[in-house]
């Protein structure tokens, strides 16, 4: 199922329909302000399953929010993370941080580490706060040697798989820039959409 979305409007109505949607134990694929992610609840075990079998993968996943301050209740933020989170999000960054015992051990690295995000995208804001709980974020899996940018496509793929594809329009074929703050020194883990000159 394919819902339309306008880019820039928010629309209470959808994010209410698919917030019932990932309540239910519903899978998604949703716009962020980089590329199409893929989701569910973080509560949901037997959605971050079906995750990792849509993936081929059992790698570590990132954890979506609304607003900084809701963070550390999952994940560890000393005094110059927060500092520097508060610079770059919302943004087109992920944010590895020392993850706490209320994250789900499917969604670990090794190194008991969790990515955070807060797009700079409406639809991603506004469903966090209608469910009231962090949904889980990975990148809709590649094909054709790409991320999938085109949400026909992506539907054409996975629609009968997920429970809908949230659809915002084509999207930039880059990811987030993802970055270390386990210690107070920022850790570049992979460059992308977010610029890297804000650290010097």
């Amino acid at each position: 199922m394919r819902i339309l979305i306008d880019p820039f409007t928010p629309k209470p109505r959808v994010v209410k329909r698919i917030a019932e949607i990932l309540s239910a134990g519903g899978i998604i694929v949703y716009p962020t302000d980089t590329v199409y992610g893929l989701g569910c609840c973080i509560t949901n075990k037997k959605g971050i399953d079906k995750i990792n079998a849509i993936k081929a993968s059992v790698k570590p996943r990132s954890i979506m929010f609304s607003e900084i301050k809701c963070i550390s209740k999952y994940a560890k933020v000393s005094n110059e993370a927060f500092r520097i989170m508060k610079n770059l999000l919302p943004g087109p960054y992920t944010i590895v941080l020392p993850a706490t015992r209320l994250v789900p051990r499917l969604l670990q690295s090794n190194r008991k580490s969790i990515g955070v995000r807060i797009p700079d995208h409406w639809f991603c804001k506004a469903i966090v706060d209608e469910i009231g709980e962090p949904i889980i974020t990975t990148s809709v899996p590649l094909s054709h040697e790409r991320l999938h940018i085109d949400p026909v496509e992506i539907d054409a793929d996975l629609g009968h798989i997920v429970d809908a594809v949230v659809d915002s329009g084509i999207l930039p074929d880059i990811p987030s820039t993802m970055i270390s703050l386990e210690t107070d020194t920022v850790e570049v883990i992979r460059e992308g959409q977010g610029p890297l000159d804000i650290f010097g």
